[in-house]
């Protein structure tokens, strides 16, 4: 069987939307009955999404198991996905992720629980149809499909301030994602049509657009998601007041709507745009590197500590995608940087995917994340606290493990740009060191501060169904990386190669 002629894309988007229907007719007494039917159902979406695994050519750089429709033909909008080497990856990290934070939720959510598994179905078919989508409206309304669902996640099953965190991220988000709607209606109107690959293919009326202005709209939208500094201020709220799989999912796939943003968009459309403005958007990345790890050290909350790390790590995604850009200008094609940012990409999902979970975890037990109030917790949580420390020495990119290999190849891809980009960069690995394995010695060493903790338990059977894939993945990438590059290389080097084209002409 071809799976390349089967409309996959088509059943696994939609995959969730057929389970939150089903749940809507589920009667809400049945909490374990919707507990578990959801969770088998995001587990079923992420087996039928191994089929792109399976029928992915490597060698392929187009866009593959490509379905187009007509759907608005009156103003040129069609049913228009498919995916590459870049969004591959992407895809099944938010597939893999979900069933995780959809188990992890099993103890945590008592209140609303039918509600709040449809809301997760949902929230996982806008964000999969970011990533497949190739038509400029059809991906302006994924975009905003992943808005509401986590807005109520926050705004209802929060923390104390979920209203004002869920509010501050719905405002910023839909802020930003005005102008990316004006930026879209421009190309449509001019291009004639809102396909992605069309416009890629017919482009020589964008010579003449104000294109600058058209990648500031857009990157101001994808910008924001990301977030970098200084869009970045809604994060750390939301991820504070979001529940534990609010987090998860927000830190492992969300953000990463915003860098895969300016890959699929931002690089090939305006491409002699985002060679001028990479020295700027490199500087936001290197400030937004220092700034998110100097600041995630001064936390007393260890989840507000993960949720600043964040700003520092995508920190680095940028500077890997800007850096291969920046290239361009010295004439010749570079694709480490970008390469090292879509690892990093997947890196991130699962490392801080997995602190968040492991903070979660400790919070259902002492509902408190001070990390003043623990100390000691390696000899009462054992395999709580080796568990954490393998994900912590990820996160801050000891060899091995996950994080170096992307954090290392962004590095090579920014000193081939200018050795002074790599060299303020490699700062935040070393304040990485500093603010992570502090939040471990407080956390674990020395003596316990507070009675309570003598007596928590060690991870549960479901626990570590949950968080020991994670850590499984987070030595398969450091170690066997290649497979993951062989994915994304054609694809990669074809967006380079478009772009160094288009910038050559002028």
């Amino acid at each position: 069987m071809n799976l390349q002629q089967l409309p996959l894309i088509s059943i696994v988007t939609f995959l969730p939307l057929v389970g939150a229907v089903i749940l809507f007719f589920v009667k809400k007494e049945n909490a374990e009955l919707i507990k578990r039917f959801t969770l088998v159902w995001t587990i079923l979406t992420f087996v039928v999404s191994l089929g792109f695994l399976i029928g992915f050519r490597s060698g392929d750089p187009g866009f593959q198991f490509h379905e187009n429709q007509p759907w608005i033909p009156q103003i040129g909008v069609g049913y228009q996905v498919g995916l590459d080497g870049i969004s591959l990856l992407l895809i099944l990290l938010t597939t893999g992720l979900m069933p995780l934070a959809i188990l992890s939720s099993f103890n945590a959510i008592t209140d609303r629980v039918k509600e709040y598994y449809i809301f997760l179905l949902l929230l996982e078919v806008g964000m999969l149809g970011v990533f497949v989508s190739l038509d400029l409206f059809l991906f302006y309304v994924f975009w905003e499909v992943t808005l509401v669902p986590m807005y109520f996640l926050i705004g209802i099953w929060g923390g104390k301030r979920r209203v004002y965190a869920a509010v501050k991220f719905f405002l910023y988000t839909m802020a930003g994602s005005l102008l990316m709607l004006l930026a879209i209606l421009f190309l449509g109107i001019n291009g004639g049509t809102f396909s992605l690959p069309d416009l890629l293919r017919n482009n020589a009326w964008l010579q003449g657009a104000p294109e600058m202005m058209l990648f500031i709209f857009f990157g101001i939208a994808f910008a924001i998601k990301v977030p970098m500094w200084p869009f970045h201020s809604w994060l750390p709220d939301a991820h504070v007041e979001a529940p534990t799989a609010g987090s998860v999912i927000l830190a492992g796939v969300l953000l990463k709507m915003g860098t895969y943003g300016f890959l699929r968009f931002n690089l090939p459309l305006f491409p002699h745009a985002s060679q001028q403005a990479a020295p700027f958007v490199i500087a936001l990345a290197i400030i937004g590197i220092i700034y998110g790890a100097i600041v995630s050290f001064a936390q007393t909350d260890v989840k507000k500590l993960v949720a600043y790390s964040s700003v520092s790590h995508l920190g680095f995604v940028m500077l890997g995608i800007f850096a291969s850009a920046a290239t361009l200008s010295q004439g010749k094609i570079d694709p480490t940087g970008i390469q090292g940012a879509i690892l990093q990409m997947v890196n991130h999902g699962v490392s801080t995917g997995a602190l968040f979970l492991l903070v979660g975890f400790v919070y259902e037990r002492r509902h408190t994340r001070e990390m003043a109030e623990f100390g000691g917790l390696w000899k009462i949580v054992p395999v709580y606290g080796s568990i954490m420390l393998i994900v912590a020495l990820s996160s801050m990119g000891l060899p091995g493990l996950n994080g170096f290999v992307g954090e290392f190849t962004i590095l090579l891809g920014a000193w081939a740009a200018n050795p002074w980009w790599a060299a303020l960069a490699a700062l935040g690995v070393i304040l990485a060191a500093i603010y992570i394995l502090s939040m471990f010695q407080k956390m674990f060493m020395g003596e316990t501060r507070n009675e309570e903790n003598k007596h928590l338990l060690d991870l549960s059977r479901r626990e570590l169904w949950v968080i020991v894939p994670l850590v499984v993945f987070i030595f398969v990438i450091g170690i066997f990386p290649q497979p993951f590059f062989q994915t994304m290389t054609a694809s990669v080097n074809q967006l380079l190669q478009g772009m160094s084209g288009v910038v050559a002409l002028r």
